[in-house]
C-alpha cells in the first residue's frame, strides 16, 4: 500500500463489562465470561489492524474510553488512538468514526465479532478503495458485514438501517446502488455473535495456538 496514501482504520468496541459486552453469548458463557471474550476479541481487532500496516489506527471505545481496559492499552504503547463513540444508535456510531477518519482519507470500519477478519482482508478492502471503489464490504454469513469502507462519508447507508438482523447486507448494497455508489464486496465471513457460533470460534482459536 502506498504509504503518501494510508487507509486509516476505526475499530468499534465496547469495554469488557460484565452485563454490557457481548450479551448474547451470556446463556452459554455467563456475564463474565461473555465479558471475557470481549477483551480477547478487541485485542485481536487491535492487533489484526495494527499488523495490515496500512494507516492510522483509532479505537471507538463505549461507553467511554476511560474505563481502565482502554486506558492500559495506551499504557501498553499499543500503537492505537482512542475516541469515545457518540451517543445514538449503531449507524450514527459508525457513520461518526468514518466521518472521521475519512477527513484524512479512505477509512476502514471493523468491529470486534469476526475473529477469521485477517491483515490480507483489510489490506484487500483497502486496494478495492484505492483502485476507485466509493463502497467496500465483507458480508458475514448471517447477512450483515463485518467491514465497511468508505473513500467519503455516506449517510444514506447508516440511516434507519435495520442493524442486527439479516437485511443489513442487502439493504447497504441497494441503497449503494440507488445512490450511483460504486460498491465492492469481499468474500463473506463469520462472526461471533450467539452460542450457536461458538464451535467455530473454538476451532479457529485451538488451530492458531
Amino acid at each position: 500500500m502506498s504509504a503518501e496514501h494510508p487507509v486509516s482504520l476505526a475499530v468499534l468496541a465496547k469495554a469488557p463489562i460484565p452485563g454490557l459486552a457481548k450479551t448474547r453469548l451470556i446463556p452459554a458463557l455467563g456475564a463474565v465470561g461473555a465479558a471475557r471474550l470481549q477483551r480477547h476479541f478487541t485485542l485481536r481487532a487491535l492487533r489484526t489492524t495494527v499488523a495490515s500496516s496500512l494507516g492510522p489506527v483509532t479505537l471507538w471505545g463505549a461507553p467511554t474510553v476511560s474505563h481502565r481496559f482502554f486506558q492500559a492499552l495506551q499504557r501498553a504503547a499499543v500503537p492505537v488512538a482512542l475516541r469515545t463513540q457518540p451517543e445514538g444508535d449503531l449507524g450514527l456510531r459508525m457513520l461518526t468514526a468514518l466521518q472521521v477518519g475519512c477527513s484524512h482519507g479512505p477509512t476502514l470500519l471493523i468491529g470486534t465479532d469476526c475473529p477469521a477478519l485477517s491483515p490480507a482482508h483489510l489490506q484487500a478492502a483497502a486496494q478495492a478503495l484505492q483502485d476507485g471503489a466509493d463502497v467496500v464490504c465483507q458480508p458475514a454469513e448471517d447477512g450483515g458485514y463485518v467491514l465497511i469502507g468508505l473513500r467519503q462519508p455516506q449517510p444514506v447507508l447508516f440511516t434507519d438501517m435495520p442493524w442486527s438482523t439479516a437485511a443489513v447486507m442487502s439493504q447497504t448494497r441497494a441503497r449503494a446502488q440507488a445512490a450511483g455508489l460504486r460498491l465492492h464486496e469481499l468474500p463473506s465471513l463469520w462472526d461471533v455473535d450467539n452460542p450457536e457460533d461458538l464451535p467455530r470460534w473454538r476451532t479457529l482459536d485451538e488451530s492458531e495456538t
